[in-house]
């Protein structure tokens, strides 16, 4: 089993800056390939961006591509998400997630285990 805890999230006005830690414990950490998911109310939830174990390939989906940043240390096995430019489309609750499945997944089903989330409110 691996527990992963988010933190870091909060109220930021659009153009501000937020950085998520996923903090993860149990089984070892760069075992695993991991990802950022969000939901939105009353929407699906997305997923956000990847990054293999080694932290040599990341992947990210489209509406977040130049703003946020997925990046990992395995020393500290501590997820991280830096996002920049928000807008308030970027309000959601934000979830880490580990994955044993090869390279970068992005499908939800892909991943094993996941955090309780992190709120991120982006205001106008």
């Amino acid at each position: 089993q691996v527990q992963l805890v988010e933190s870091g999230g909060g109220l930021v006005q659009a153009g501000g800056s937020l950085r998520l830690s996923c903090a993860a414990s149990g089984r070892t950490f760069s075992n695993y390939n991991m990802g950022w998911f969000r939901q939105a109310p009353g929407e699906a939830r997305e997923f956000v961006a990847s990054i293999k174990w080694s932290g040599s390939v990341t992947y990210y989906a489209d509406p977040v591509k130049g703003g946020f940043t997925i990046s990992r240390d395995n020393a500290k096995s501590t997820l991280y998400l830096q996002m920049n430019s928000l807008k308030p489309a970027d309000t959601a609750v934000y979830f880490c997630a580990g994955s044993g499945v090869y390279g970068t997944p992005t499908n939800s089903y892909d991943y094993q285990y996941w955090g309780q989330g992190t709120q991120v409110t982006v205001s106008s």
